[in-house]
């Protein structure tokens, strides 16, 4: 099987897992019926949140960060390991499988098949993706995104100031074709909260909150 086949198998494979919308399936099996019908809608761990149950939420996290992570780690320890050039860098052809497999699967998180293309917005997926292919930066991230969270309590706005801090990170602690990937994806994120930036302009949006709300 040529080079390019195997990119594109683990491509289709990493949709096809991300787009597995566990949020919702979650809140189904725990009773709390169709997640996008309450609070922003969205079937991401934010929202499920809303339910006021933590353990919900914190599960759908677990699962959503995994979807990517997973698809990247098979494509890095199943794929050989072959040097190739790719815009006058080398790169291993497991690396570019990892990144093409996670980046593929946050993709499939934010547009599932299943759900007519109306998905969660990436930032856990993207997280277990640069958890499994550049630990150092996904815990940095991390770091950033609970400062954030903690000081002004908008999931949204840690979610936003973790994205634009990507590029950057990624430029000084992985090489170019990781930046390249990671700030691609980070774009996708700051677009999937565009209504998310508007609200904060306005005084608007929403603050973590730990008790069920209303529909």
């Amino acid at each position: 099987m040529s080079e390019t086949a195997v990119f594109v198998l683990w491509g289709i494979g990493g949709y096809l897992l991300g787009s597995i919308p566990f949020g919702l399936v979650l809140c189904y099996l725990a009773g709390y019926g169709d997640i996008r019908k309450i609070g922003s809608g969205n079937i991401g761990a934010t929202n499920v949140l809303r339910t006021g149950n933590k353990w919900l939420a914190l599960l759908t996290v677990v699962l959503d960060a995994s979807k990517a992570g997973v698809a990247a780690w098979a494509a890095l320890k199943l794929t050989d390991a072959k040097p190739i050039m790719l815009c006058g860098w080398i790169v291993y052809t497991n690396v570019l499988g990892a990144l093409i497999a996670g980046s593929l699967a946050i993709i499939g998180h934010n547009f599932p098949v299943w759900l007519k293309f109306k998905g969660g917005k990436g930032v856990a997926s993207a997280f277990g993706f640069i958890l499994v292919t550049q630990p150092v930066i996904a815990l940095a991230l991390l770091g950033i995104w609970l400062v954030m969270a903690v000081l002004f309590r908008y999931s949204s706005l840690a979610a936003i100031t973790a994205a634009l801090s990507v590029p950057l990170i990624s430029f000084f602690y992985a090489d170019p074709v990781y930046t390249v990937f990671y700030s691609a994806l980070a774009l996708l994120v700051l677009i999937r909260h565009h209504a998310n930036i508007r609200r904060l302009l306005r005084g608007e949006e929403s603050k973590i909150h730990l008790k069920k709300q209303d529909k």
